[in-house]
């Protein structure tokens, strides 16, 4: 048995110990602590993240953009590790989680599609077994003092493609009241973040085509729904009256997302809101100038838009999904830097560096092993050991 086993078991024997003499409630070894601190302060303390990508927002997306995926299709047993191994990745253990940890990741993003195992009834009522098992990965976060980060994620692009406006609101009330509900008595290491990239995105007109929202409505479905979130975590109270919570850009794009269309919503709580985007160097990968100094340049452009519309005053930007490998053959001609690490630690660099939180985007066996609870490449271990004490640090 390896060494790391044996820890990861003593440890848990010890926290279950624990938890039972002091009478603590099933919140995970973080507990119920809730502390006084800014939106901003929170930030900084999050670090870098890391992505539990594929895993619990999988689901059998054949034909999802047809207008006769009516529902979600039952994979395997209907289990919730069938969805959670249904795209390629592991079951999700401690030893994963203490592995992040280990390489200096701070926060961990749970991408989660509430969707699977759900009745086709109307009621959008959460699969107990699924909560649960959602329940157990949270708690291995909170185990190891990291924060964890869920969200509603492809389930989202299901609802908005098939509703309107009000019909939105109705159904992303319910499933964030649920949400909530389960896990009010948690401390401040557990954040939620309203919805994944569709905020604005595409709909079914009548001859079931999707098609593009005009720019104004696209902006006031954004808008309202970031708010229906905000509204339905906060009417549950308990620690949820004051957690911090993460709203989502149009299309978690930038530009869209800076642009003064787009608003904050409001909160009964003080200083508590994030705002969630995507990808800082994103064109320069689907250009393939990654490397260059356009991509420096454009980079940098973006980190301004984003300080002067948030950081400026005093929203904290969440970069959700954060390039984590740099392919060569995305490389510009006229590239700086000759490996992915290098260009990896550029942009870590710079996101920190404006206040952001980064949070690398990864799927089972990409940047970091979920089997050999590490960084597949040294020298991608080496920035991330690197950046994460020079935030410790100060």
């Amino acid at each position: 048995m390896k060494k790391t086993r044996i820890f990861s078991i003593l440890t848990a024997i010890v926290i279950t110990a624990s938890l039972l003499l002091c009478g603590c409630s099933d919140t995970g070894a973080g507990g119920d602590t809730m502390r006084n601190m800014t939106a901003m302060e929170y930030a900084k303390d999050m670090g870098i993240g890391l992505n539990l990508g594929n895993t619990m927002e999988a689901y059998d997306a054949a034909d999802c953009e047809k207008i006769t995926f009516t529902w979600i299709p039952k994979v395997g047993a209907n289990t919730p590790q069938d969805y959670e191994t249904c795209w390629g990745a592991v079951v999700t253990t401690q030893e994963v989680i203490d592995g992040m940890k280990e390489a200096g990741f701070r926060t961990v993003r749970i991408p989660v599609f509430w969707g699977n195992m759900m009745e086709d009834d109307g009621t959008y009522t959460i699969n107990e077994a699924y909560i649960n098992r959602v329940q157990e990965i949270v708690d291995y976060c909170m185990n190891d003092d990291l924060y964890a980060v869920i969200n509603i994620h492809h389930f989202d692009e299901f609802i908005i493609r098939r509703n309107d406006l009000d019909g939105c609101r109705e159904i992303f009330t319910t499933l964030w009241t649920q949400i909530a509900e389960h896990f009010k008595d948690y401390g401040d290491k557990l954040i939620f973040e309203g919805f994944n990239e569709y905020l604005g995105g595409d709909q079914f007109n009548e001859a079931g085509v999707l098609t593009e929202l005009p720019k104004n409505k696209a902006y006031e479905l954004t808008n309202a729904l970031n708010q229906t979130f905000v509204d339905a975590v906060r009417a549950t109270g308990g620690n949820n009256a004051e957690r911090v919570l993460v709203v989502s850009g149009y299309w978690t794009n930038i530009d869209n997302t800076t642009a003064e269309q787009f608003k904050m919503p409001t909160d009964t709580a003080t200083d508590r809101l994030m705002v969630s985007v995507h990808y800082i160097d994103n064109m320069c990968y689907w250009i393939n100038q990654l490397g260059g100094q356009f991509w420096l340049d454009y980079s940098k452009g973006q980190c301004e838009l984003l300080k002067k519309k948030f950081t400026d005053n005093g929203i904290p930007v969440f970069v959700g999904e954060t390039t984590s490998r740099y392919p060569t053959d995305r490389f510009a001609g006229d590239h700086m830097y000759n490996t992915s690490s290098e260009m990896l630690e550029v942009l870590l660099n710079m996101a920190t560096d404006y206040g952001f939180v980064p949070v690398l985007w990864d799927v089972n066996d990409n940047a970091y092993s979920r089997t050999l609870y590490r960084m597949k490449s040294d020298s991608d271990a080496e920035v991330i050991k690197k950046i994460a004490d020079k935030i410790a640090n100060g």
